[in-house]
């Protein structure tokens, strides 16, 4: 068995990994890379394999990052299988489609330019017809079941808990009478997300294959991050102000709501109570066109839900409703919510702040000190909700400068992505232990903290790919070559983007230094006139660049 890594390396988009096996070819998810612009448009380049000779594809889950580039892959000429479980085939009917309008729309704004400049029209990496179309040669499989590919190649998805429908997938394949089993985590869940079962424990691997988000991270717990829902929540609608909150995922909201529900039945705080009832008050707006279907999608896939949930259901309770909760479709209701001066939460897509009709309500929010921007989710390196997160005081939003002064609150508990603590314990569940892991679907500083975890506390060995390497699954271990790759695929282009952003905040930290302890008072003139030929050195450096 051999496995390329073609995304997901040393960044967290673009999952897309390519194996050989059993005398097929296969892909491990799709995805597109979503971020920085420079980075986005690595989602335009030409796949580094023959697209005709891709036996079939395997989907962990329906997010973007791991399914949205299989329009494209049908576009040019794909036509086999692509194997997902049945609530993942059900989302995909409607993300693939919106992400096809998505590019429709950029590309149509793009091209207003292009002609002012009388460049050539560029064209959508698909249209949204072109999403439908692919949905053709989509497979539902469900959960727990052994899907015989052909005689030597067999199959399961497993749940993830990370969405409605994400999978781990267990690979056996049969070469020369020797069978080798890799396993590809997807994106793993937090055990302790509301409404999911928790991820599936897999009890053997040859080759693990694993996300690491949060390689570096903690998340607080349940009880933690409701109450701060809370408070966050109530001290913005007591100031009048606007609580926006930039998710696509309606399950994400309804884990938050949910899981307050449940604590109000368990507390006699009346504290709590007040402010619980002041939420309830509040309308909560879910703007997305996609989110009446995705409502739909999740109820007619309850099975997949924790099972205290299916019981409180069974019960005529459903959380996916509740009053309050208010559904906009249209640009005219969405456009709407920005005149009302009612205090109110609005749930918005993208979760990234990238796309969507979320940046027309950070445009007309970030200004008002009243406003709460409340992320619940990664924002990956170079994304407009990275920036705000990370604290920057202007940002520009379809052409024009906005001052950040609404409030910034991120809570990180409510991820979809398990934390350093449960990929770990992931890795500790299995009784036979895999001969080898490699981490991907992670920023480099928290993957390098991950490894150095589980080398310690398993001795189990750790690559951390890099992009276009091929490794040769065998007792050795070996890299068989880098993919030849055109000077746009290597991943300098990447480290440059990354390198600027560490630059930055290095850049932050250096002047905080300067003014705190070396412009101190007992600091020689000397040695001020060294700093000051260090910075006019660093300051050439820098014009010398931009020249």
């Amino acid at each position: 068995m051999k496995i390329t890594f073609l995304g997901a390396t040393k960044t967290v988009t673009g999952s897309n990994f390519l194996i050989e096996a059993s005398g097929k070819k296969f892909l491990v998810d799709c995805g597109m890379y979503q971020g920085h612009s420079d980075i986005e448009d690595k989602n335009y380049d030409d796949f580094l394999f023959n697209v005709q000779d891709i036996d079939f594809v395997l989907l962990t889950h329906a997010h973007i990052d791991h399914s949205g580039r299989i329009p494209k892959l049908y576009k040019e000429g794909y036509r086999n299988p692509i194997y997902a479980q049945k609530a993942t085939c059900d989302l995909c009917s409607i993300m693939l489609p919106d992400s096809g309008h998505i590019q429709e729309m950029e590309v149509e704004w793009k091209n207003k330019k292009r002609k002012r400049q009388a460049k050539e029209p560029l064209a959508p990496m698909y249209t949204a017809q072109e999403a439908i179309d692919c949905l053709e040669v989509f497979k539902a499989v469900e959960y727990d079941k052994i899907i015989d590919i052909d005689e030597n190649i067999k199959v399961r998805f497993n749940d993830a808990g990370h969405m409605l429908g994400s999978s781990i997938i267990e690979i056996w394949t049969n070469e020369d009478g020797k069978e080798t089993k890799a396993v590809f985590t997807g994106d793993l869940g937090n055990n302790d997300i509301p409404l999911l079962a928790s991820p599936t424990m897999i009890e053997t691997a040859d080759y693990l294959v694993m996300e690491s988000t949060y390689g570096n991270r903690l998340h607080i717990r349940n009880d933690e991050k409701a109450n701060l829902f809370l408070d966050i929540v109530y001290e913005t609608l007591e100031r009048n102000g606007t609580v926006v909150i930039p998710s696509f995922a309606v399950g994400r909201t309804q884990e938050i709501l949910y899981e307050l529900n449940k604590i109000k039945e368990n507390t006699d705080d009346e504290e709590f109570k007040i402010k619980y009832e002041k939420l309830m008050q509040a309308p909560v707006y879910v703007d997305s066109p996609l989110a009446v279907s995705a409502t739909e999608i999740f109820k007619e896939n309850m099975n997949l839900f924790d099972d205290d949930v299916k019981e409180e259901m069974e019960k005529g309770d459903n959380p996916l409703e509740f009053a309050g909760l208010k559904f906009t479709k249209t640009v005219e209701e969405s456009k709407a919510l920005n005149e009302s001066t009612e205090p109110a939460i609005i749930i918005s897509a993208s979760g990234m702040c990238e796309v969507g009709r979320i940046k027309h309500h950070l445009k007309h929010n970030l200004w008002n000190p009243n406003s709460t921007i409340l992320f619940v989710g990664y924002q990956a390196p170079g994304t407009l909700g990275r920036k705000i997160v990370e604290g920057e005081k202007r940002v520009k939003i379809f052409g024009e400068e906005i001052n950040v002064n609404a409030r910034i609150e991120y809570i990180e508990g409510y991820s979809g992505h398990a934390d350093q603590e449960w990929l770990l314990n992931f890795v500790y569940s299995f009784y036979t232990k895999p001969k080898h892991i490699f981490l991907v679907h992670g920023e480099e500083e928290g993957q390098e903290v991950l490894k150095e975890k589980i080398i310690e506390n398993t001795k189990i060995p750790v690559t951390i790919p890099s992009f276009g390497e091929t490794y040769i699954l065998d007792d050795s271990l070996s890299v068989e070559r880098n993919i030849n790759l055109p000077k746009k695929y290597r991943p300098l282009r990447l480290e440059v983007i990354e390198r600027l952003d560490t630059l930055k905040e290095e850049m932050i930290d250096m002047e905080d230094i300067i003014m705190k302890e070396k412009l101190s008072e007992d600091i020689s003139d000397e040695e001020i006139e060294v700093l000051n030929n260090q910075i006019k050195e660093l300051e050439r450096q820098i014009v010398k660049i931009i020249e």
